[in-house]
C-alpha cells in the first residue's frame, strides 16, 4: 500500500471514531437518579428538561430538573431529593 493510500485510510477510520463518539448519548449514571440535591455543576450527566446536554454543566444549586445518582431511593429521601424532576429549586436543600 503507497503512502497516500495508507494516510486515506487512516483519515477515514479517525473520522469514522470521531463521527460514532459525538453521537452517543450521554449516559446517566448508575443508581437512582435523585433530582435537587445537586449543588451548580455537580449534577450527574445528561439532563434535557434543565436544557444542557453534560455532566456538571447545572448551573443553579438544588435545581429540580438537574438529578445526581444516588445508591437507592432511602438514600435519595436521605438526602431530601425527589424522585422525579420538578420546577424550581429544592426548598428542603437551597
Amino acid at each position: 500500500m503507497n503512502r497516500t493510500a495508507l494516510l486515506s485510510v487512516a483519515g477515514a477510520l479517525a473520522g469514522a471514531v470521531a463521527m460514532a463518539q459525538a453521537t452517543v448519548p450521554a449516559q446517566a449514571a448508575e443508581g437512582v437518579k435523585c433530582y435537587g440535591i445537586s449543588a451548580a455543576g455537580q449534577n450527574d450527566c445528561a439532563n434535557e428538561a434543565a436544557g444542557h446536554s453534560c455532566a456538571g454543566m447545572s448551573q443553579v444549586d438544588y435545581d429540580g430538573m438537574d438529578f445526581k445518582a444516588v445508591e437507592d431511593e432511602a438514600a435519595c429521601m436521605a438526602e431530601k431529593g425527589k424522585l422525579e424532576p420538578f420546577e424550581g429549586q429544592n426548598p428542603e436543600k437551597a
